[in-house]
């Protein structure tokens, strides 16, 4: 293993740490001693990677929303490569927005949380990396448009925070309080949103 795969493996592994432990516990109370011992590595470790806990926690938050990010592009991207439309990309990136959040429910619990918080040193990357997200989604939404798939009406921007939103929301309230139904069922009454079928007509 070369030292930057080394590396990464590690801050992989301060990610871990952090993202638990801060859902556990908050970002206050939680120390960088706790955040080393929980990683298995020497407090240096994490002060070698990153200058402070803030720094740490910053880097977690673009690099947990740039794999969620990552993974409604290749979702928008394969459905595209198989001559899907437009609405089905925007089912699909439903589909990989649930799977990350299954994957990562402390991650997401953190992001969702935080998003909120006005006063926080990491505000300003929050932003943008909310907005790289939401800008995937804004692009499949205006092709739709572009091709008839969608109603010119549709406000792109306000629709595409909608349906990331409807995501994350109803996936956590998933993983908190119905965590007995199957991803199929979750992404299923998503998709009758997508779709405008909930009316039942």
């Amino acid at each position: 293993m070369d030292s930057s795969t080394r590396r990464q493996a590690t801050r992989q592994k301060l990610y871990e740490a952090a993202v638990t432990l801060i859902a556990e516990q908050g970002f206050s109370a939680t120390t960088v001693d706790e955040i080393a011992e929980r990683a298995g590595v020497a407090k240096g470790t994490v002060y070698y990677n990153f200058k402070s806990k803030t720094e740490l926690f910053e880097e977690l938050l673009r690099h947990g929303v740039g794999l969620l990010t990552a993974s409604l592009q290749e979702a928008a991207d394969v459905t595209h490569a198989r001559g899907g439309s437009r609405v089905e990309a925007l089912d699909a990136m439903i589909r990989a927005g649930l799977e990350f959040i299954h994957r990562y429910p402390a991650f997401t619990q953190l992001y969702v949380a935080e998003l909120w918080r006005t006063n926080r040193a990491w505000q300003s990357t929050l932003m943008v990396v909310r907005q790289e997200a939401v800008a995937v989604v804004e692009t499949v939404l205006r092709e739709a448009v572009a091709e008839g798939e969608l109603s010119e009406e549709i406000d792109i921007p306000l629709t595409a925070a909608a349906l990331v939103g409807m995501v994350l929301v109803a996936a956590l309230d998933w993983q908190a309080f119905q965590s007995e139904r199957s991803l199929d069922e979750v992404h299923a009454a998503l998709s009758r949103l997508l779709h405008g079928r909930v009316s039942g007509r």
